[in-house]
């Protein structure tokens, strides 16, 4: 499996499809392992997509030390390095959408254009759930706990109406088939110290690439009012509401369809770059 050293770490990364470069950067807690997972998206039929296991999870190492979202954004350019991309276009995903701000933000000439999906620019803009305070919770009872504030048409009602669905939705939820592997707890924590320290909202207005704003209409995690105030902040962001929650990518069909056409059409380019610059 392919794999790189960056930043004194060893990384795990995966490629493939062909078309324009496209990085892609994962949510809390993603692992490459579990699959599905982006490569089997439509972003595999459209790129030349790359994916990685972000310091601390997955087969990447995992250094049982303070990170900051300073160097998980230094980890996604020396990939890019690594590969040897000058740019590329980016999509992040909740957590990896806060490292896609610091990205664009510390290395402003390697991201062509950008998809902020599902996340949260912290500070005063909003700041996505504090998984940090729900650390303890394990397996079940964290996927229980987390269902209706992931999709907040998903309360008590609705999973007393739908209890086979919920209860799929719980057990897909609860499993972790490396919770015992070596490093895993510490990485996973060592993520969460450094998401729950995430503030861009300051310089947001530096942002100077295209960029779109996705989010769910009934995401309880990065709430739809951060969204609008994190799209009004960014110079000429476009702002796009799916039909779902924290998951929209895989509860709306429309919603892969819409990133992809934004990431490639000319158009789509000189709109998002031309609208006026946000009040700081």
């Amino acid at each position: 499996m392919p794999s790189a050293t960056l930043n004194g770490l060893n990384f795990h990364y995966e490629r493939a499809g062909s078309g324009p470069p496209l990085l892609f950067i994962s949510g809390t807690g993603s692992d490459l392992r579990v699959t599905p997972n982006v490569f089997a998206s439509p972003l595999a039929k459209a790129f030349d997509l790359l994916a990685y296991d972000q310091r601390g999870l997955g087969r990447t190492d995992k250094p049982d030390v303070p990170y900051s979202m300073a160097d998980y954004a230094d980890d996604a350019a020396a990939l890019l390095d690594h590969v040897g991309w000058d740019e590329a276009l980016v999509l992040g995903v909740s957590f990896g959408g806060m490292v896609a701000q610091e990205l664009a933000l510390r290395h402003p000439r390697r991201v062509e254009r950008l998809v902020l999906a599902c996340t949260s620019p912290g500070g005063a803009g909003g700041a996505s759930y504090p998984f940090h305070e729900i650390e303890h919770l394990k397996g079940e009872a964290r996927a229980r706990f987390l269902l209706p504030i992931s999709d907040t048409r998903r309360d008590a009602a609705w999973a007393a109406a739908h209890s086979d669905e919920y209860e799929k939705l719980v057990e897909m939820g609860a499993a972790d088939p490396f919770a015992a592997e070596p490093g895993r707890a510490e990485g996973a924590h060592r993520q969460l110290e450094a998401r729950e320290k995430h503030d861009t909202w300051d310089r947001l207005p530096q942002i100077a690439c295209p960029t779109m704003v996705a989010a769910g209409r009934y995401d309880g995690i990065a709430l739809p009012a951060t969204q609008e105030k994190m799209a009004e902040r960014i110079p000429g962001a476009q702002l796009r509401f799916f039909e779902g929650g924290h998951l929209f990518m895989l509860q709306d069909r429309a919603a892969y369809p819409a990133m992809i056409a934004f990431l490639t059409s000319p158009v789509a380019a000189a709109t998002a770059g031309g609208g006026p610059p946000a009040e700081p």
